[in-house]
């Protein structure tokens, strides 16, 4: 409930109403270190479902 509401928001600025589809989506998850620092990378990738107006 933290970061949800902002990533769809951001989303939408940049793709336009819609919502990112789960069936065929994939997820990466990395342990990267910058600065020295352990850090956690999240890739999602889906295919992008814009709402249709009827």
């Amino acid at each position: 409930m933290l970061y949800g509401p902002v990533i769809k928001d951001v989303a939408h600025e940049m793709f336009g109403d819609g919502i990112m589809s789960a069936i065929d989506m994939k997820l990466d998850l990395k342990k990267v270190e910058e600065h020295g620092a352990e850090r956690a990378e999240f890739t999602f990738n889906g295919k992008w479902l814009p709402y249709r107006r009827f």
